[in-house]
């Protein structure tokens, strides 16, 4: 960890960024524009799977599922989906964002804190209304307790797409290194994939809750992300144009 404001850390630096401040401007807008289709995409299979669930369609698929997932059910596989599960409840997520806006803030990173905080709440908001809206009723769980909430979204995946999702795409917007930004992606998307299967395994969540859940945080995260790379792409084109001036004199 390196300089007055800690942005060289993994590999970032302002001076990469003013650089090349106006670096694949193709590419860039491509980003933007796929992100917003992902995003619309997710909405409209939320909105799809909502009507599905409740006109009783998905029925069928979700007791094959789930089912299906219980036959590899065994005490040391129980144990690794409980702690997955943990690593996505809201106490954990609450814990490890508090944690990470003191990082960001020593680091010199204020709107990455900024960001992943307006991501949580976000993400809690929009979960506590979805639930309240649809009202679906849990299944029986496999293991543990009942959990006293609706069913439809699945907190879990939604709050875990939304903190990880952001947090990935934080990250690897202010990293240089192409690996190192595959490996966070990657590490991410197993994450949350993880926890949305430990979700279905211990039968607190049918399948449609879990996919519903990672839908409606996509929308939410898509959005978050392109407007960070927005900012960041005119930081650097601001950054670009001061050093242009500068080497003029």
């Amino acid at each position: 960890m390196r300089g007055a404001n800690g942005l060289d850390i993994l590999g970032y630096s302002p001076c990469m960024s003013a650089a090349n401040p106006t670096a694949s401007p193709r590419t860039f807008g491509a980003l933007v524009l796929a992100s917003l289709a992902v995003a619309t995409a997710c909405l409209l299979l939320f909105s799809w799977l909502a009507e599905e669930v409740f006109e009783g369609s998905t029925s069928k698929f979700d007791l094959q599922v789930r089912l299906a997932v219980h036959q590899w059910a065994s005490p040391t596989l129980t144990q690794a989906m409980r702690a997955l599960s943990v690593v996505g409840s809201f106490v954990f997520l609450s814990s490890l964002l508090v944690a990470l806006v003191v990082v960001f803030l020593l680091i010199g990173w204020r709107r990455a804190a900024i960001w992943l905080a307006i991501a949580t709440a976000g993400g809690a908001i929009l979960e506590s209304t979805l639930k309240l809206l649809f009202q679906r009723a849990r299944p029986l769980a496999f293991f543990g307790p009942d959990p006293r909430t609706y069913s439809f979204p699945s907190g879990h995946a939604l709050a875990s797409f939304c903190f990880y999702g952001v947090l990935a795409g934080l990250l690897t917007t202010r990293i240089q290194k192409r690996w190192l930004r595959v490996v966070i992606w990657a590490a991410a998307a197993l994450l949350v994939t993880g926890i949305g299967f430990s979700r279905i395994y211990l039968g607190v969540h049918w399948p449609t809750d879990v996919i519903a859940g990672y839908a409606a945080a996509a929308v939410w995260v898509g959005g978050l992300i392109v407007l960070d790379r927005l900012f960041q792409h005119r930081k650097r084109r601001r950054r670009g144009a001061v050093s242009a001036v500068e080497g003029q004199k």
